[in-house]
């Protein structure tokens, strides 16, 4: 063994398995290729090779890792740990207990351990380990996978049981590249308390270009751990009412001169009004639902409106979701009815694990459903009672569990991201007489976003280095905007002389989105920073 424990860098933590090696690719090839590319700790796993075979797999990889001065871990066997004096071991649930292992390996021995739930973690914390593997955090091909899927949003669970405790921390199971920065982005504890490094098996080690695969995950893994944990907005910066006033009215700006794609996935009671409502805004619908079309529109439209109201299309949903995470573009969920039926809630969990969004949109009972709390009752679609006793927390709280800008609608709307939170005050009653407002304010708050993202855009060099962030521009400002937008219209279009009741509101409505102006939205928002 090493004569004292080193200290770990666990950013990027790889797990060797030789069965995933590409053809042409020696293993110990590419576990150098791997090192030299940012890989930073590595775990021999060998499940199926007998104890000499294993034993010299894990002498050769001893000598390639202190080349690199990365330490060396070796998966469940001890006595291998010991003969080739390695720096630790990664020890599962129905392996051999820590304080056996703890009696049998020197003092300064790394010790790791698999946790599925928040009491393997707590024991694990008190048994002494250095650090946890959380996880899965998603199936996974290259290991039988014994518990249920924790998923990204479980992650921030077991994270909190960590807090006060030295314990290092690493997601496992599913990660690649292409999920990392959602992994690390939505694994974060109510807290603030973020992972240390998550592992990576088969996007490195099925790799042809191990060293670029490992580099592509490194870059993306420092550029999050030099910042913050990120939101989608500018917090800690203050926020004044006179900001957001302005700030709307500049996004506005951005989404009549750039005319955005919006993409919207949404039930097909409100699939006129929602178009309507985009056009009017100045951006540009389009409603498409096939797997097969998410990877080319992601890289086109400028938003994505995730509203599952019919619920149909799953398997295109869980698509786009992801591609647009892909291409860091923001995402607005409204969980329609989340609340209404157990089928509801299940596909709710399977977006939310599949892709980070940008923005939470519901009234009381959808978040209260998604938040699991028994407050606020649902009826079908709609909220039943007075609402949450405290609304400015509820909607802080969840924000911060969900890692998203969270719009709560109502009477009054409670709009945070999880440090700030804001109330607004527009609105009229006849809104709540025609079918999809609500919708419609999905539909405007994905366009308010696109044009914030477009205006992020506009201001970002195109060799600019990674800044590990799934969304660029102010999110809360924009779904803030697209609340206004659809209240201060529905407010002047009922003012007017031709609006008689539901049946005249609805087309007047349409009009005064259109006629919105940055002056408008400034003029008449009543908002309150809390």
């Amino acid at each position: 063994m090493a004569a004292s424990k080193p200290a770990v860098d666990y950013s990027l933590y790889l797990v060797t398995g030789r069965e995933l090696l590409p053809e042409g690719k020696t293993y110990l090839e590419s576990l150098e290729e791997s090192i030299r590319g940012g890989v930073t700790i590595v775990q021999i796993r060998e499940k199926n090779a007998d104890t000499g075979e294993f034993l010299q797999i894990a002498r050769d990889s001893k000598a390639i890792c202190r080349k690199y001065n990365v330490p060396i871990l070796i998966n469940d066997r001890i006595d291998i740990a010991l003969a080739i004096g390695a720096d630790g071991v990664h020890i599962g649930q129905t392996d051999m207990p820590v304080d056996i292992a703890r009696r049998l390996l020197p003092p300064n021995a790394i010790i790791g351990m698999t946790c599925n739930t928040p009491e393997h973690v707590k024991k694990a914390v008190q048994d002494g380990v250095d650090y946890v593997g959380l996880g899965p955090v998603w199936t996974t091909q290259t290991k039988k996978v014994a518990h249920p899927v924790v998923g990204v949003r479980g992650i921030g669970e077991l994270l909190d049981v960590l807090q006060g405790s030295n314990v290092k921390a690493v997601a496992i199971a599913g990660i690649k590249s292409t999920n990392v920065l959602h992994c690390l982005h939505g694994s974060v504890s109510p807290t603030g308390r973020p992972l240390d490094g998550v592992a990576v098996v088969s996007d490195i080690v099925a790799s042809t270009e191990p060293l670029v695969a490992a580099k592509r995950l490194a870059t993306i893994i420092s550029a999050f751990k030099a910042i913050a944990p990120p939101t989608f907005s500018l917090s800690p910066s203050p926020y004044s009412v006179d900001a957001f006033r302005n700030g709307v009215g500049k996004v506005l700006t951005a989404v009549k001169t750039s005319a955005p794609l919006v993409h919207q996935i949404t039930n097909n009671v409100v699939t006129t009004q929602s178009a309507n409502a985009t056009l009017a805004l100045g951006a540009s619908p389009i409603m498409a639902t096939a797997p097969e079309e998410m990877s080319d529109l992601s890289k086109a439209a400028g938003a994505l409106l995730v509203n599952f109201g019919t619920i149909q299309n799953l398997d295109g949903m869980l698509a786009a979701g992801f591609h647009y995470n892909l291409n860091r573009k923001p995402v607005v969920f409204d969980p329609v009815g989340v609340g209404a039926t157990q089928y509801r809630r299940t596909s709710a969990a399977a977006l939310l694990n599949a892709w980070q969004p940008t923005v939470i949109k519901g009234n009381a009972a959808e978040l209260g459903a998604l938040a699991n709390s028994n407050e606020v009752q649902a009826k079908g679609v709609d909220s039943v009672g007075s609402g949450f006793a405290d609304p400015a927390a509820f909607v802080r709280n969840l924000a911060k569990k969900e890692r998203a800008i969270i719009v709560l609608t109502g009477v009054k709307d409670y709009i945070s991201d999880g440090t700030v939170v804001v109330r607004l005050s527009n609105g009229h009653p006849l809104l709540g007489e025609i079918t999809g407002s609500g919708c419609m304010v999905g539909t405007a708050v994905a366009t308010f976003c696109a044009g914030a993202s477009v205006q992020a855009a506009s201001h970002r060099e195109a060799d600019a280095p990674e800044d590990a962030k799934l969304v660029r521009g102010d999110m809360l400002v924009a779904a803030v905007g697209g609340v206004l937008a659809i209240t201060i219209a529905s407010e002047l279009a009922a003012a007017r002389p031709d609006v008689k009741g539901s049946g005249t509101f609805l087309p007047a409505f349409i009009d005064e989105l259109g006629a919105l102006t940055p002056e408008k939205l400034a003029n008449l928002a009543k908002v309150e920073v809390l």
